[in-house]
């Protein structure tokens, strides 16, 4: 005779996850980036500006909705390097334009450059073999290209784009940055940046919130 077996019910279950606790407004979990002060108006921003510039701070920058007439100079930033390297770029253009053409048609030598190549004198109706006013177009176009090739690759490198990521589009108040609302950031790397002094600080610039951002 058969007896049946049975298999008894684990009577010790896996307990539930304890649910997730809220972050508050502003915790940081990670580490710190900086902090993140929020204004209502261009006005006000432009004397907080004004304010953390005279304080010292180095590593700090201002997001607006759009352009704020003056916050550049209240902000204290110099001009940029950006059109002289442009120039030096479409010089290198002309440059290059010039000897090209003297070069491919006024010559006769050889040369090297990345594979050899060999100048071609070529004489027309007893025209000069090089004549300026003949080679402008060249040059001009080629001066174009470089000083635009140049300014939208200098720019994007002075600007440290395109850039991926940033720590300020982890905070729900910085989405308004975009509609109506006008941020300050300091960040923590700053040499006067004291989390608990910088966050009176700001708060003292009449900040509607001062939050910490996660890095």
């Amino acid at each position: 005779m058969n007896d049946p077996t049975t298999t008894a019910a684990p009577t010790d279950r896996p307990s539930a996850a304890p649910p997730a606790i809220p972050r508050e407004p502003g915790e940081v979990i990670g580490k710190l980036y900086g902090l993140l002060a929020e204004f209502e108006t261009p006005a006000a921003i432009m004397v907080a500006a004004n304010r953390v510039r005279e304080a010292g701070y180095k590593w700090w920058d201002c997001h607006t909705p759009f352009p704020v007439h003056g916050l550049d100079k209240a902000m204290g930033i110099r001009p940029t390097i950006l059109p002289w390297l442009v120039m030096a770029a479409g010089l290198t253009g002309a440059v290059t334009g010039v000897v090209l053409q003297w070069y491919t048609n006024a010559t006769n030598f050889d040369a090297w450059f990345i594979v050899p190549i060999t100048g071609y004198e070529f004489l027309v109706s007893g025209k000069p073999m090089w004549s300026l006013p003949a080679n402008i177009p060249v040059i001009f176009e080629l001066t174009i290209l470089f000083a635009a090739i140049g300014c939208v690759t200098m720019m994007l490198l002075l600007s440290k784009l395109p850039w991926l990521y940033h720590p300020c589009l982890k905070n729900e108040r910085f989405l308004r940055a975009s509609d109506d609302r006008f941020f300050i950031v300091i960040e923590a790397r700053d040499p006067l940046f004291y989390r608990r002094k910088s966050q009176e600080f700001l708060k003292s610039l009449g900040a509607t919130a001062v939050e910490a951002l996660e890095a």
